[in-house]
């Protein structure tokens, strides 16, 4: 069974083909954290292990990314050995994440796709956002994003707003239906 866990060295192997997926995916954007990895985690086993300090410590208002702002917490979605997609809670929002971003993004590899991860990965997300003390998650999409809906209303999520192309919707982080 699926599980979001903290992401670990032990997944080093699994989350590397995910990466190489995402590259070849045809005309879809990469994701921000996959062009995130440090080139060396890449290529040296040896690299990956600070690759993985460095996402923890983002957790820390001193390990904070400088362009993300706020402090986030990355969980991995795995089974086994098996790196399924990432998520990232958003402690707390800045000006341009309220705008586009929110508290909580997510990616499932494309091979996993269509497979119901994305919605439990962002149910099982939703108790870890409380305890942050989030009480209510912003969440946004395309708005021609029909799969990134459908996870967002499953968990709960109330369109709140339009802004371009953009869906704001507000997720409960607590009493959310879970999938």
């Amino acid at each position: 069974m699926p599980e979001l866990i903290t992401p670990t060295v032990r997944l080093r192997t699994s989350f590397l083909a995910a990466v190489a997926e995402f590259h070849a995916e045809p005309g879809q954007p990469v994701p921000w954290f996959v062009n995130d990895v440090d080139p060396p985690a890449l290529t040296d086993p040896e690299a990956f292990a600070p690759y993985v300090a460095r996402v923890l410590a983002e957790r820390t208002e001193a390990g904070m990314r400088a362009d993300a702002g706020v402090p986030m917490t990355t969980l991995w979605w795995a089974e086994g050995d098996e790196l399924l997609g990432r998520l990232a809670i958003r402690h707390r929002l800045t000006p341009s994440l309220e705008r586009i971003g929110g508290h909580i993004g997510y990616d499932v590899r494309p091979t996993a796709r269509r497979h119901g991860h994305a919605t439990a990965m962002l149910a099982a997300a939703l108790p870890v956002a409380a305890e942050l003390g989030i009480t209510g998650a912003l969440l946004t999409c395309d708005a021609t994003n029909t799969a990134s809906r459908h996870v967002i209303e499953t968990n709960g999520g109330h369109l709140i707003a339009t802004k371009g192309p953009k869906l704001r919707y507000l997720v409960p982080t607590s009493g959310a239906p879970t999938t």
